[in-house]
């Protein structure tokens, strides 16, 4: 597949808002509405695009408190590795789970109401997990910037 400029610049329109309709994207990208039709569709299918989603507003759901956990395994068996990753992928607070280089093996973002959630988190979900050797937890004071937007240049 040829992946060319005006896909990027069309990734871009549907990252920042993917509500607008085909006629307003062909509008800003001087094309028809049936060649913005087929080039979404393309992009679907070759797997640029995975998946649409609605941005909630954390605190309006009253889940504002964000804290990243840096995790270390107790070992590094392919087994425990397995686990651990399947049993932190079924916790709902765990919003992204990253396998990472350095002194720790995994960082989490994780999303509650408040210290006492994330506490009761602690305690009872994430430590119960076996064969984790320590976690290290820090809390967003303040979110400077947050984009899930993926520039092309």
């Amino acid at each position: 597949m040829i992946f060319d400029k005006t896909d990027k610049k069309l990734l871009e329109l549907l990252q920042t808002d993917s509500k607008q309709t085909n006629k307003e994207l062909a509008n800003k990208l001087n094309l028809s509405v049936t060649a913005v039709y087929e080039r979404i569709k393309k992009l679907e299918k070759e797997g640029f695009i995975s998946k649409y989603v609605a941005l909630v507003n954390k605190h309006q759901v009253n889940k504002a408190f964000v804290a990243f956990c840096h995790i270390k395994l107790e070992k590094h068996a392919q087994d425990v590795v397995i686990k651990f990753e399947n049993e932190v992928a079924k916790l709902n607070e765990v919003l992204e789970c990253h396998h990472i280089s350095g002194e720790y093996d995994y960082l989490l973002k994780v999303m509650v109401e408040d210290m006492t959630s994330f506490r009761e988190f602690m305690v009872t979900k994430l430590t119960s997990i076996s064969h984790i050797g320590s976690t290290h937890s820090m809390f967003v004071i303040n979110e400077v910037k947050y984009s899930t937007v993926i520039n092309f240049e």
